[in-house]
């Protein structure tokens, strides 16, 4: 048999996506030995654990309280004063700001894992194994992923990763809430889980549902993480998120010059209504008008 593109600590971490079960891993297929159910073997170039049939689930719903962000830090992400973690020589991709990884966590031992859901061509994995961390990337149909998998149903035993990390991934799930139900499963009382989601960007690549601040908060609070920021980005504002739908097969960077004067403008007018209104704080604008929202939150040790 091929030697697994699966090592054994992440093997050891496999359960049936459709029932929890425990996975036989030895064969030329994964059977589940609760269910029956079949996934690919561990010689595969790439494992597939997505569902083989339909899956029902039940989530419980409590109406009649709204949910609040009183208390939480909706300020613009800032550089961590401490960083775990020295980037410095790193070939960092392009969406994950200094801001960001300065609030990455470092692994607490050689058995920590990371989770990288909807990881794409696993292209965080540099910075998460420079943190320390064993990479775990799971992705839906991307050739260039680690594995493969819904993350409405991770194929992964409970409490089984020490950080999550998830980029531009939410708005394409079908179901937030079930996603971050399984993300607060499999993620270790007191591990940290980082990511971002789309807010007023163009709709893209099947996304379904683009989240405010505050269902970004709902959906989170839901779950059970305990939200440490949510932070709208300065970067990517809704004039530059919009430009190239504004202004379709224009070249790059002409789309972004095309709407330089009127963020200047739309600066000014908010600059000129905070003197007449306590509520149009430049806080505010960034709330109202980002391109899309940082999460750093934690599941609680208890």
């Amino acid at each position: 048999m091929a030697e697994s593109v699966l090592s054994q600590r992440i093997q050891n971490v496999l359960a049936c996506p459709h029932c929890s079960g425990p996975l036989n891993l030895s064969g030329p297929v994964s059977t589940c030995s609760n269910c029956n159910a079949e996934y690919s073997g561990m010689d595969a170039a790439q494992p597939d654990f997505r569902l083989r049939t339909e899956k029902t689930v039940t989530l419980p719903f409590q109406v009649g309280t709204p949910a609040s962000t009183e208390g939480i830090n909706l300020d613009p992400l800032k550089f961590h004063p401490k960083p775990e973690v020295d980037y410095s020589g790193v070939n960092v991709p392009f969406h994950l700001s200094k801001e960001m990884l300065s609030h990455f966590p470092k692994a607490k031992s050689p058995e920590s894992m990371v989770l990288d859901i909807g990881c794409g061509n696993s292209i965080h994995r540099e910075v998460c194994e420079r943190a320390g961390f064993e990479y775990a990337g799971l992705d839906y149909m991307e050739v260039g992923a680690h594995m493969l998998g819904d993350a409405h149903a991770l194929p992964f035993k409970d409490n089984s990763f020490d950080f999550l990390l998830s980029i531009a991934v939410l708005e394409h799930i079908q179901n937030p809430f079930l996603m971050m139900h399984e993300a607060y499963r499999v993620l270790k009382p007191g591990g940290k889980f980082i990511g971002t989601v789309a807010f007023l960007e163009p709709h893209h690549q099947d996304s379904y549902y683009h989240h405010t601040h505050l269902g970004t908060c709902n959906s989170l609070q839901y779950a059970g993480f305990e939200i440490e920021q949510i932070a709208p980005s300065v970067g990517w504002s809704v004039l530059r998120a919009q430009a190239p739908i504004l202004f379709s097969k224009l070249p790059a960077p002409l789309p972004n010059l095309m709407v330089l004067p009127l963020h200047a403008a739309h600066r000014l007018w908010w600059k000129a209504g905070s003197l007449v209104s306590k509520k149009a704080t430049e806080e505010t604008r960034l709330l109202w008008l980002t391109g899309s929202f940082t999460f750093i939150v934690y599941r609680p040790s208890g």
